[in-house]
């Protein structure tokens, strides 16, 4: 079609730094790295401030709910529910109406720890250096990969 920019052919390249996976793997640690320290002031790891975030968004939530959320396995998220109730941020009780289903929801020192955490985000899209443009578009982007390679399970 005249006027188009025609499409490259697929990356086939084995070097390292020709390799979306190792970009990912690399922006993942950095990033990870960076949250630490501002996750130790809040005494969360940061598997576990991934729980607060859900429990701050929506207080209650079953942990069907928060592992689809979070696309963790119970096996996972267990451990993390575990430590979290052990520190007193969070009770996990039987619903009931339904006693197969375990609901969550934040004790009062989990939910005021949240005024605590809302230096975290500022923290790190600083660290990041993104324009709210670039910020959205790289979301939009990792939800993308996140969406083909999880629904791409034939190849």
């Amino acid at each position: 079609m005249p006027g188009s920019a025609a499409v490259p052919p697929p990356n086939r390249s084995l070097l390292l730094e020709d390799q979306l996976c190792f970009a990912l793997y690399a922006a993942s640690r950095a990033v990870t790295a960076r949250y630490r320290p501002l996750l130790d002031e809040l005494g969360l790891t940061y598997p576990q401030y991934l729980v607060m975030l859900a429990l701050w968004e929506r207080d209650s939530i079953s942990v069907r709910d928060l592992g689809t959320a979070l696309q963790l396995e119970s096996s996972t998220l267990s451990p993390l529910l575990k430590r979290l109730e052990a520190g007193g941020l969070l009770h996990r009780e039987r619903r009931r109406d339904d006693e197969r289903s375990v609901a969550i929801r934040l004790t009062e020192a989990g939910a005021e720890l949240k005024d605590r955490a809302t230096t975290v985000p500022v923290a790190i899209g600083d660290a990041m250096g993104l324009t709210p443009e670039q910020d959205a578009l790289a979301k939009e982007l990792l939800r993308l990969i996140t969406t083909n390679v999880a629904e791409d399970h034939s190849r």
